[in-house]
């Protein structure tokens, strides 16, 4: 049996980037979930008490899932990560059901 693999992601955007981050995503989350069927969720959200925010929630398959996902991640970014500010902060899940 294969063990879902579960992420959240936060990354910050720059100071007045936010609105050029959400266009980015709304155009780049559609193509990830399309091209890569191993990826069972992928849902970015704006978080209330940090207006420069973006966690990802991630739900992959397997082991192999993810690793397609992250051989595809700077391409699929490179419209996005320029707005970034600073690295990644990821925290690996596991489901309690």
């Amino acid at each position: 049996m294969l063990i879902p693999i579960i992420i959240v992601a936060t990354v910050h955007v720059k100071e007045g980037n936010m609105e050029k981050a959400k266009e980015a995503l709304k155009e780049m989350v559609p193509k990830i979930k399309e091209s890569e069927p191993g990826l069972l969720e992928y849902i970015p959200h704006t978080v209330k008490q940090d207006p420069n925010a973006i966690m990802f929630y991630e739900k992959y398959a397997d082991g192999d899932a993810m690793k397609q996902h992250m051989a595809n991640l700077p391409k699929n970014m490179e419209k996005f990560s320029p707005l970034l500010e600073r690295g990644m902060d990821v925290k690996n899940l596991d489901e309690i059901v």
